[in-house]
């Protein structure tokens, strides 16, 4: 059995995004995708669970990782999606389902050697409790919290509501990732620290809170940051997947601070171009250099 430093599980979309000008384009993302090109461009050996529709199996050729190490499940449905973004910083966007993707299930999971289970979903359904609490019982579970958080309403409009079964989950979940509106869905405040010690108290281990701004660490003891340093922002999509999955790699074997500065350093450079990061570590090395010699 092959081993994994992790195992991430989610769905590959075909994304149709608008900017602020009305400019279209259409290209094959989703956090599965994203969250396995960082992990693997910093050198670690990373598994992709996905399911994609048999009409749409070529999107799988948009994944960096070796094929061996992809596992698309059966189903009927792909997940599609819509985003028209209002602002050049992207910061803000109305989203829509054209294709709500099959959900996965504890079940149908092939049995993977991996140090973290890390389920990079896309909205509320792709993940139901049964599997967070038996992945728990393998390997640490890291969890982007936008999958229990966003719906999909019947016209497909989508729209983020609580998540009715944190306090259930949340203590079994090792890295916790959100963004910082995400934050404050769940704990009904915006300050990102109050909301990280909240999100602690709740039962999770680690927690990420990402913003425009910078990243934030808290492990319920001391609170860490990084600023965010992209010189442009035309690969904005996927920065949330992008970070979380290069810092719970890098946390396998480092420090918060050290995991922290590389997984910033990573977005920050995906960021300036479309698509999913296809650098190297020694790429992201060269940045942090340029761009954070005061970090480190």
């Amino acid at each position: 059995m092959s081993v994994y430093t992790s195992a991430i599980i989610g769905h590959a979309t075909l994304d149709t995004n608008t900017d602020h000008l009305g400019n279209t384009v259409q290209i094959v993302g989703g956090a599965v995708i994203y969250s396995s090109a960082s992990a693997h461009a910093l050198g670690h050996r990373v598994a992709a669970v996905t399911k994609i529709a048999p009409k749409d199996a070529d999107r799988l050729q948009q994944f960096t990782i070796p094929k061996e190490d992809i596992f698309c499940l059966p189903c009927v449905h792909s997940m599609d999606l819509v985003n028209i973004y209002h602002t050049p910083d992207k910061e803000r966007r109305t989203c829509a389902c054209r294709s709500k993707g099959d959900p996965f299930t504890a079940a149908e999971l092939p049995d993977l050697d991996a140090q973290i289970y890390h389920l990079a979903g896309l909205v509320y359904g792709d993940f139901n409790a049964e599997i967070i609490t038996s992945l728990a019982k393998k390997a640490a579970v890291a969890l982007d919290v936008q999958a229990c958080l966003r719906h999909v309403a019947e016209d497909g409009s989508m729209f983020f509501a609580d998540w009715s079964e944190k306090l259930t989950c949340l203590p079994y979940i090792t890295y916790l990732k959100t963004d910082a509106a995400e934050a404050e869905i769940l704990t009904g405040t915006d300050d990102r620290r109050l909301a990280a010690k909240q999100l602690y108290a709740w039962g999770a281990k680690e927690i990420l809170i990402t913003h425009n701004t910078e990243v934030l660490a808290y492990d319920g003891k001391d609170f860490y940051t990084c600023p965010i340093r992209a010189r442009n922002l035309s690969g904005r999509t996927g920065r949330g997947d992008t970070t979380f999955a290069a810092y719970i790699n890098e946390r396998l074997t480092r420090s918060i601070p050290e995991a922290l500065l590389t997984a910033t350093a990573t977005v920050s450079l995906k960021m300036e171009t479309p698509g999913p990061f296809r650098g190297t570590r020694a790429d992201v090395e060269a940045y942090i250099d340029a761009f954070y010699g005061d970090v480190r």
